[in-house]
């Protein structure tokens, strides 16, 4: 639709030997599988082509979710609609139906999650703008839908017999389900008193606080004895409700034994959570400046307050950060500005990192760091990019790139002896850096 779009409204596209296979028609539709991306995350975005066009000039193009709205309508939306009009008219249609019965709409597949398809469902089957679709069903569904349409339900009815065999397999099935639930419990418990013992001994020889741990040997027994519990017939043969008994027992001796270092592992728990609301408080600050100086309102809220797994969490930051480097490719600063600071918004949820997961974090801010003042760089938004600079900087004092950076804002707000100080920092820990060599050159002039 795009491709078409294009070629039918762009005069640089109008030479006649145009086509579709050749090799620019071939770059014209990669620009629109790009631009048809980045409007999956903007409202509008540009993609320039390069030598596609007369003379073999770069080509911009340039479009909205509302124009591809437009375009779409004829060739998509009108045909959809059709289609679920059929189905609906095969079903006796939505009065007989009555839409206040459709009370769900199952979507699947990645087509659905557009806004445009969703209006339109709503609108055939006479729902507001307000009906909230399910997305409970996954892809095998269709498969499944369509093996049973020649399905007859009057050729397969039901006796009694077979209708009690079914409420008896169901009844086993429930039974069978609970107690599933129970043995996960079970499991749970034991894990939770595992994992507790193996911390008190792992703590004698890790743990900054180990020289709080008692050293007696009742301590010591408590210890084994608890793991001698752990593989006993008695745990293994405990209920629930008993599991949670001893489970607390076990918590109220180790306050016994280690009061002190308990109230000191909770101090630093709480520590840490301070600087993790701090650098949310941070990160939303930046996430609403950068609001500001998109012309938004700024009125936004950050709702997710989901305590994510670990590797979830980093999921949306890598997410986050290579939707910002397109938009950057692209030539969308603002925005790719924007994604990075959404990405070190989600930077601030991680919690109850490993020393090594807290290295791993502090690697991905430097990278978005450097990267939004890289965008703010060629916004010349130079006092945003300086602050990102500092914030790299203390990650890593000794980041050549940050240096180099701060020294290119330094230079362009004509604050010479300061862009010199951060060259020639940078120039000790890479002498070899040619760009470091020529920013000196200029600055020097």
């Amino acid at each position: 639709v795009l491709y078409h779009h294009f070629r039918a409204t762009l005069p640089s596209l109008a030479k006649a030997e145009f086509k579709s296979n050749s090799r620019s028609g071939q770059k014209l539709l990669e620009g629109c599988r790009i631009l048809k991306h980045l409007l999956s995350m903007l409202p509008e975005g540009n993609v320039t082509v390069e030598t596609i066009g007369n003379n073999e000039m770069d080509v911009k193009l340039s479009a909205s979710r509302e124009l591809v709205k437009q375009l779409c309508q004829g060739e998509v939306l009108d045909k959809l609609k059709s289609m679920i009009e059929k189905a609906l008219t095969k079903s006796g249609g939505v009065v007989a139906l009555g839409e206040e019965d459709i009370s769900v709409v199952e979507l699947t597949g990645g087509g659905c999650r557009i806004p445009m398809i969703q209006d339109a469902i709503r609108d055939v089957i006479g729902k507001a703008e307000d009906f909230v679709f399910s997305r409970s069903l996954d892809d095998t569904s269709l498969a499944l839908g369509a093996a049973m349409i020649p399905y007859s339900v009057e050729a397969h009815t039901v006796d009694a017999e077979r209708e009690e065999t079914r409420t008896k397999l169901l009844e086993t099935e429930v039974a069978l389900a609970e107690k599933d639930e129970q043995l996960r419990r079970k499991d749970e418990i034991r894990n939770q008193i595992e994992s507790h013992i193996l911390e008190l001994r792992s703590a004698r020889h890790s743990s900054a606080h180990s020289s709080l741990l008692p050293k007696t040997d009742e301590f010591n027994s408590f210890l084994d004895g608890t793991d001698d519990w752990l593989f006993s017939d008695e745990c293994e043969e405990a209920s629930v409700e008993q599991m949670i008994e001893k489970w607390t027992q076990i918590q109220g001796r180790t306050q016994e034994f280690c009061g002190d270092y308990l109230a000191a592992k909770q101090f630093e728990a709480d520590r840490k959570d301070r600087d993790l609301e701090e650098e949310a408080q941070r990160a939303a600050a930046e996430r609403d400046a950068e609001a500001a100086m998109n012309g938004d309102d700024g009125d936004e809220a950050d709702h997710d307050t989901r305590r994510l797994p670990t590797k979830r969490r980093m999921e949306i930051v890598m997410k986050n950060k290579a939707e910002a480097n397109e938009l950057f490719s692209c030539g969308n600063y603002r925005h790719a500005a924007a994604r990075y600071a959404k990405a070190l918004t989600h930077c601030a949820k991680f919690y109850d990192l490993s020393p090594q997961e807290e290295q791993e974090v502090k690697d991905v801010k430097l990278s978005l760091y450097l990267n939004m003042a890289f965008s703010y760089i060629k916004l010349e938004k130079f006092d945003n990019a300086f602050a990102s600079c500092n914030d790299a900087l203390s990650i890593d004092p000794k980041n050549v790139k940050a240096l180099y950076r701060r020294a290119t804002v330094q230079y362009e707000k004509r604050k010479f002896d300061d862009a010199i100080t951060d060259l020639k920092e940078a120039e000790k820990l890479a002498p070899e850096d040619k760009a470091v060599k020529k920013l000196k050159l200029m600055v020097d002039k």
